[in-house]
């Protein structure tokens, strides 16, 4: 048995989106190493990309080592590396976080392929990866292929063969290793490995890991965020279909600056916190944008029945204040590195009392650390009127209230950079930009009533002064 640990992972729809094949296939053409597409093939590319591998695909595949007879096996390497750069591309964003993770603990990384060896090759060399299992063909000695297959045609049953010979001579222990795959037909390779993951998986392959309770990942988003079995689309976006003003008739909306969202990329949204219907109003504002979004939010919101399991499907990041833990910021970190949108609310919570009511927003210093780390622009987004729509003083929203609804008023404000390396600095240019963004009775100091007093405190918290003055000196990185 062996003593190293390695991590395996599949190529098409498990460490890159989609099939590789019509990549290759281009190279390979452009380098007059393949004829005309056949019949069909774009077909079958489709197939696969929305259900994985068939039998139709890997019969042609196990047929491909015939037609490549007489090919350069070099002038075929020299094709793989042109490819290279736009497979690169195609590496799923949370495909790069594991394979840094497999990396950093020192584990074997393997590419496990049915793929032809000199075609993937040049990939896992520039991924960095230490070894690829995959289809060989034979070379003659002119250096040309003689028609036959090196070795087992690596699929299925054949794949787990050639992973137990590596193994074998690798000197790695499978039943301490990971294994990562799309496809139903990997799972004798799965089965083998003491750390199976489902990747992207096909429908024959999800039933499966749920009767032997594979952990299930897709690395296009952070993990435990749910998708639609089968079709792959993100739970998320399909309840963002749903965030739209008419399922809101007890609100109104009135949203304007969505155009400074960026369309793509990483970016991080600031907002001030006012309600527990603030998130309701940003998932409208979202949706209008067309973009899913990673919301930091209270561990209480995902320690609660039904919606705490909600808010983790759909890729909320949990924070636990008061333990002073970067795992939030680090999860975080990771989704804007992947190039996603991360939402936070730098007050950390709805100020209470009198406090609720002072011009002068209060952050902490998370969101500014975040972006200076992340180096990514912030958009500061300025909430009003969702306290009206659902005052914390009350346990539901006021569903009742169709016949005059409040208004929601939303804007987005121009990106900033927050790199002063100063997080007070830069967390008071937020909240500044913030406030900026608020109508103009937001900026001046007025006292409130008693009875506007009572509407900021949560039921059976009892009476609070929220003393304003003591939200003003609180240094805010430090609760």
């Amino acid at each position: 048995m062996g003593t190293r640990t390695a991590a395996l992972f599949d190529l098409d729809r498990t460490l890159v989106t989609g099939a590789s094949g019509p990549v290759l296939a281009r190279a390979l053409r452009a380098a007059g190493l393949a004829g005309a597409p056949i019949p069909g093939e774009q077909l079958l590319f489709g197939m696969f990309n929305a259900l994985g591998e068939n039998l139709a695909s890997m019969v042609l595949a196990r047929q491909a080592v015939t037609l490549a007879k007489g090919r350069s096996a070099d002038a075929v390497r020299a094709a793989a590396s042109d490819a290279v750069d736009e497979l690169v591309t195609m590496i799923a964003p949370f495909a790069w976080q594991v394979i840094d993770d497999h990396r950093a603990k020192g584990h074997v990384l393997a590419l496990a392929t049915t793929t032809p060896h000199d075609l993937v090759t040049p990939l896992a060399q520039r991924l960095g990866f230490d070894a690829v299992v995959a289809t060989r063909y034979r070379v003659a000695a002119d250096g040309t292929y003689d028609g036959a297959l090196d070795g087992p045609f690596v699929w299925s049953a054949g794949k787990l063969t050639a992973v137990q010979r590596w193994a074998a001579e690798a000197d790695v222990n499978l039943s301490s290793s990971w294994a990562y795959s799309d496809s139903f037909y990997d799972a004798p390779m799965l089965s083998a490995v003491g750390n199976p993951v489902a990747v992207n998986p096909d429908p024959r392959l999800a039933v499966l890991a749920t009767t032997r309770r594979w952990p299930v990942r897709h690395f296009d988003v952070p993990d435990g965020v749910a998708k639609v079995p089968v079709v792959g689309l993100e739970v998320q976006r399909l309840l963002l279909s749903l965030a739209r003003p008419e399922f809101f008739p007890y609100a109104r909306f009135d949203i304007d600056g969505i155009h400074h969202l960026p369309a793509d990329g990483p970016v991080l949204v600031c907002a001030n916190h006012r309600s527990y219907f603030d998130v309701a109003a940003m998932a409208v504002m979202f949706a209008r944008a067309g973009r899913p979004v990673r919301f930091l939010g209270k561990k209480e919101v995902f320690d609660a029945p039904i919606i705490g399991a909600l808010a983790s499907a759909l890729g909320g990041i949990r924070v636990d204040r008061g333990t002073g833990s970067d795992v939030p910021l680090d999860a975080a970190r990771a989704a804007l590195d992947a190039g996603e949108v991360v939402a936070i609310m730098p007050q950390g919570t709805i100020p209470r009392g009198r406090a609720f009511f002072d011009p002068d927003l209060q952050g902490r210093w998370g969101a500014a650390r975040l972006a200076s780390q992340a180096d990514v622009p912030v958009v500061p987004v300025g909430l009003w009127g969702t306290e009206r729509v659902w005052p914390r003083s009350s346990r539901v929203p006021q569903v009742w209230n169709v016949m005059a609804p409040p208004t929601v008023r939303v804007r987005v404000g121009e990106p900033i950079r927050l790199d002063s390396d100063d997080p007070d600095t830069d967390t008071r240019r937020l909240m500044t930009a913030i406030k900026g963004l608020l109508p103009d009775e937001a900026q001046q100091w007025r006292e409130p009533t008693a009875d506007e007093v009572a509407t900021t405190v949560p039921p059976g918290a009892g009476e609070t002064t929220g003393d304003v003055e003591r939200e003003r000196r609180r240094r805010p990185g430090t609760d």
